[in-house]
């Protein structure tokens, strides 16, 4: 059976595609979710994506991917890395491998969004990628929690 992560995406990231697409590009909250399963996919990972327009529901599904014992998370928090005590909190209790991404460089961006309270409980941020950042999300974490991509041998 696959090993599942778990990739949450916050508010408005259900506008992607058609919400400032000079920051966020053209690309939809599907099309994401389609490259985070075939990225999840070439390392016998399962993506389970949700996103959520209100924060507590973000903290549920937190709380679900440690009750089912994900074997990762990347967060897309949105609006809410830069206000949310809670979601780091969340992450934290999980004790899940975490990578947080960011379409956009929110350090090239308003001073507000120069600091992420959900990056302190990752191991690892990525931000200014576009949604490649979400494959590269996956690539780090796999390689975290030892998952090899198919076809390749591990190094002993």
């Amino acid at each position: 059976m696959a090993k599942t992560i778990y990739v949450l995406n916050g508010p408005n990231l259900n506008m992607l595609g058609t919400r400032e697409p000079e920051i966020y590009g053209r690309a939809t909250l599907a099309d994401v979710e389609k490259l985070c399963a075939d990225t999840a996919a070439c390392f016998g990972l399962t993506a389970d994506c949700r996103q959520s327009n209100r924060e507590g529901e973000l903290i549920d599904f937190i709380h679900d991917a440690h009750a089912k014992r994900a074997a990762g998370i990347v967060i897309n928090a949105g609006g809410y890395s830069h206000t949310s005590i809670a979601l780091h909190d969340a992450l934290v209790a999980a004790g899940i491998p975490t990578v947080e991404v960011h379409i956009s460089n929110i350090h090239a961006r308003e001073a507000f969004r120069h600091h992420s309270f959900t990056a302190s409980a990752a191991f690892a941020s990525l931000c200014g990628f576009g949604i490649d950042g979400y494959r590269l999300a996956i690539d780090g974490l796999a390689a975290r929690i030892g998952a090899v991509k198919s076809g390749e041998k591990v190094k002993s």
